[in-house]
């Protein structure tokens, strides 16, 4: 991809990010969090959103202990 896509931040049941260039098909299992941008910006916003790399699933299982 070049500096010039377009990209979008996806989110999945478990809680993970990833980047997807905008206007290609949204893989199942992941949906759009509403932040587009460049490659840094998406980078950006999921260096702050994400601060638990755990999957929500080992999260929830740990915090039941």
């Amino acid at each position: 991809m070049d500096e010039n896509t377009t990209y979008q931040v996806l989110l999945n049941d478990e809680g993970q990010y990833s980047l997807w260039p905008a206007g290609k098909e949204v893989p199942a299992g992941w949906h759009p969090d509403g932040t587009r941008g460049t490659r840094q910006e998406c980078m950006d916003h999921v260096d702050e959103v994400w601060t638990d790399m755990r999957p929500r699933s080992l999260r929830e299982r740990m915090s039941a202990r």
